[in-house]
C-alpha cells in the first residue's frame, strides 16, 4: 500500500473512533507520556493543537504537574513551522490547514531553546519513521542541522503503529512513539 492509500485507511479508522474512546485513548496518552524522564526533564517542550482526532494534548498543559514547562506551538509559514511560545489563555488563531496556532505576535522560539519536540502523526513504524499528512512540514524542520539533533517524539495511538511503513529518501526518523499503551524508542 502507498502512502496515500494507507494515509487515508488510517485516517478513517482513526476519524471513526467513538469520541469517548479518542478521549480516553488521549488522556492515556498523556498520561503515559508525563512519566517518560525525557518529558519530565524538559524545560521547553514543541506541541500541537488536535485535528482529525489526533491524540489531543490538552491536559499536558492543564495539569499541575506540567506548569514548570513552557509550550511552544507551531504557525505555517510559507512550507515552513516557526514556533512561538503558548501559554493557556493567551490569545489564538486559525492558520493555515485550519489549525489553532498562536497569533503571529506571540514570543517566538528557537531550536536552542527547545529541549522536546511531540511530533503529530497519522502513523509510525518500528524504525521510528512517520507517516505525516503529506506536506513535509516536520521532515524539513526535522532535517534542519539547527533542530536535527533533539529528541522528537511521534504521538500515535497503538493501532497506527505498524511494522514498516512506506519511505522516501526526505523522511526523518523520530527518537521514539509515544502511544496509549507504551513507548518505543529508536535503537541506534
Amino acid at each position: 500500500m502507498n502512502k496515500v492509500q494507507l494515509r487515508r485507511q488510517l485516517l478513517e479508522y482513526r476519524q471513526s473512533l467513538p469520541l469517548e474512546t479518542w478521549r480516553e485513548n488521549s488522556d492515556r496518552l498523556c498520561q503515559h507520556l508525563q512519566t517518560l524522564p525525557l518529558f519530565q526533564s524538559a524545560r521547553t517542550i514543541l506541541a500541537y493543537f488536535s485535528i482529525r482526532q489526533e491524540p489531543d494534548l490538552q491536559s499536558l498543559w492543564a495539569a499541575k504537574s506540567t506548569w514548570d514547562h513552557r509550550w511552544g506551538f507551531p504557525r505555517c509559514v510559507g512550507q515552513d513551522l516557526t514556533w512561538h511560545q503558548w501559554n493557556v489563555g493567551d490569545p489564538l488563531e486559525t492558520g493555515a490547514y485550519n489549525i489553532l496556532q498562536p497569533i503571529a505576535t506571540a514570543p517566538p522560539l528557537t531550536a536552542a531553546e527547545v529541549d522536546l519536540i511531540l511530533v503529530p502523526s497519522v502513523a509510525c513504524d518500528r524504525r521510528c519513521y512517520r507517516l505525516g499528512y503529506g506536506g513535509g512540514f516536520y521532515d524539513r524542520l526535522l532535517a534542519d542541522p539547527q533542530w536535527a539533533s533533539l529528541p522528537a517524539l511521534g504521538l500515535i495511538f497503538e493501532f497506527a503503529y505498524l511494522p514498516t511503513l512506506p519511505t522516501d529518501p526526505w523522511d526523518i526518523q523520530l527518537s521514539g512513539i509515544c502511544t496509549e499503551k507504551t513507548f518505543y524508542f529508536l535503537n541506534k
